[in-house]
């Protein structure tokens, strides 16, 4: 634990700011839980399921979690090709600390909302 506090206001060495820079993002988090239920899927099917997001992000989103080696990419040789992403065993070690979040989120969204407006007025 002395490491992580000797390293917290150094980015390049902090693992919580590292990693959680990744996820702070509009859609990984979305595309991980997609993929945690869907197992794998072409990338229209991952479009149509995130509709409000522009194929662009969505490439960029997925080649992030591509690198990060939370997801995995298999290209298929047919014309046209076929591309399907799925979550590589570490992306699914993080679906349950996501899902914690997310029911930490529903418990709380409500009190955080009316502390909000408190502290607007």
């Amino acid at each position: 634990m002395k490491k992580v506090e000797e390293n917290i206001h150094q980015l390049d060495k902090c693992p919580i700011r590292t990693v959680l820079d990744r996820f702070g993002d509009k859609w990984s988090i979305l595309v991980i839980m997609i993929l945690s239920g869907k197992g794998k899927l072409r990338f229209n099917e991952i479009n149509k399921l995130m509709p409000d997001v522009s194929q662009k992000m969505l490439t960029v989103t997925l080649r992030t979690l591509e690198a990060d080696g939370l997801v995995s990419r298999e290209i298929f040789p047919e014309i046209p090709p076929r591309v399907e992403y799925e979550l590589t065993h570490m992306g699914e070690t993080l679906v349950p600390h996501i899902k914690g979040l997310a029911s930490w989120a529903n418990e709380h969204l409500v009190a955080i909302k009316k502390s909000r407006k408190k502290f607007a007025a």
